[in-house]
């Protein structure tokens, strides 16, 4: 059995084909079996293919086949090393610009199950052409179609606003608010953020220190003195906390599921992680931590003499000319904040039961995208900090993913095929979102969606690879 893919590259205006061949292998004979089915998206082939094959997996069905929803599938491009009991390789996402790199291992013996198969995301190897950067009007066209496209296959519902500075370049909604009611979303529709949070709390930090009421460098025990984990207090400093070095932890998993409804202040979330000591040597590793943005809340309370919500929107929001983003309680109504919709077995769910009590300094909050195109003026601006702390904030200082990403305050920094982005994702079930802006080009790309990642970051990283680079 030998299966050829042609993949085609262009390099330096010169077009040639690698004709990428699966071996004919244990290892090559399941790669290909596995592409196939898992390409094919239906229920029951991947069922039999895993009971047969990979008998662990088949255990988490409903997650093989959320994965193959996220990605589309994926075509081969690449085989970089073969033995009979292993293959390793590239692949692209069917639905998005992103790479992986697969390495597959069977049994040495008949049937020659899979004994493993990993996949990471890695940056678009340079034999690999980038996406054409497109003018201005052609970007827009190739987005408005790529929206339809995804919007009629149930990929994507939301809201999405592209802007070069205080332009507005395109602004359009798609799909449902709420599928029940058959309301639609709108372009001023209040969707959930996630982590997006962070940056209003990363700026919030830095406006504090700024004024000189906080540094960087101090150790969280300086501010918050009856904390409770005396090592946390002592060891692990401000910047740590921005930049996810400092060991604090997360906070989803079976504690918050058993407190979800209890957890309604940011001191409720001290109350239930602060005895936990640092899961590694503050400032080792960079390893994301919501827990550490709570206590960044947490900080912004006691140094400022506000709620942590009354500051952000007083500091924040207002100035930025944000006026439809807040974190009210679940229970509040809030005009134009509609429902969230996750896949549970195969089908679209509300996610009303995920969701905590109220947003926090970590994420949860809710925006629109012409809001968050405000939020990215107002940084560029320098209407929320100086030029000094507005680099500081958006300057990279850990690795933090793939393809030459930084994190830096609250932010990521990204250079993508040479254009340089600051901005953060978030992401939960049911929600999705993601800011992108350039301080070089000027251009703001800010998409949300009430759909399971990644269906906004899709459609931002679509467009972001294919406007002007100045």
């Amino acid at each position: 059995m030998r299966i050829r893919f042609l993949v085609t590259a262009t390099i330096c205006g010169l077009v040639f084909a690698a004709d990428t061949t699966i071996p004919d292998t244990p290892a090559g004979q399941q790669f290909a079996h596995w592409l196939k089915v898992f390409n094919g998206g239906k229920r029951d082939e991947m069922q039999k293919f895993l009971e047969q094959n990979r008998p662990e997996a088949a255990k988490r069905l409903d997650q093989e086949l959320g994965f193959r929803q996220m990605t589309g599938g994926f075509d081969l491009k690449k085989i970089e090393e073969s033995t009979p009991q292993k293959i390793t390789g590239i692949l692209k996402e069917r639905d998005s610009d992103n790479y992986g790199r697969f390495v597959m291992e069977v049994a040495p013996g008949p049937p020659h199950q899979i004994t493993s198969l990993g996949l990471q995301l890695i940056p678009r190897p340079a034999e690999f052409q980038a996406a054409p950067r497109l003018s201005e009007q052609d970007a827009v066209a190739v987005l408005k179609a790529d929206l339809q496209k995804r919007t009629g296959e149930d990929g994507f519902a939301g809201a999405v606003a592209v802007a070069k500075g205080r332009k507005l370049v395109f602004s359009g909604a798609y799909g449902m608010a709420d599928r029940e009611r058959q309301v639609p979303n709108r372009v001023d529709t209040r969707f959930r953020i996630g982590s997006m949070n962070k940056m209003f709390t990363a700026t919030a930090v830095l406006q504090l220190a700024q004024a000189g009421k906080l540094k960087l460098t101090d150790p969280l025990g300086k501010y918050l003195t009856d904390y409770p984990n005396k090592d946390i207090a002592s060891k692990v400093t401000v910047h740590q906390l921005l930049t996810h070095t400092g060991g604090t932890g997360d906070i989803f998993g079976p504690e918050f599921e058993k407190n979800r409804l209890t957890l309604r202040a940011l001191s409720d979330y001290v109350a239930l992680y602060g005895k936990r000591a640092p899961e590694f040597e503050p400032g080792a590793r960079f390893v994301y931590s919501n827990y550490g943005f709570i206590l960044l809340g947490v900080l912004v309370e006691k140094v400022s003499g506000q709620s942590y919500y009354d500051y952000v929107r007083e500091h924040v929001f207002k100035p930025a000319g944000m006026t439809r983003t807040d974190s009210l309680p679940e229970a509040t109504q809030v005009e134009g904040r509609f429902k969230g919709y996750m896949r549970r077995d195969g089908k679209w769910a509300t996610n009303t039961d995920t969701l905590p009590v109220r947003g926090t300094s970590a994420g949860g909050g809710y925006s629109t995208v012409t809001d968050l195109v405000a939020f990215a003026n107002a940084l560029m601006e320098h209407k929320l900090l100086n030029p000094e702390y507005t680099k500081l904030l958006l300057t990279g200082k850990v690795e933090g993913g793939p393809g030459g990403s930084k994190y830096a305050y609250g932010f990521s920094d990204t250079t993508a095929d040479g254009v340089r982005w600051a901005g953060h994702g978030g992401g939960a079930p049911g929600m999705n979102g993601d800011l992108k802006f350039s301080l070089e080009s000027g251009y703001i790309v800010a998409v949300l969606s009430n759909l399971d990642p990644p269906a906004a970051t899709h459609v931002s990283d679509f467009i972001a690879m294919r406007l002007p680079a100045r």
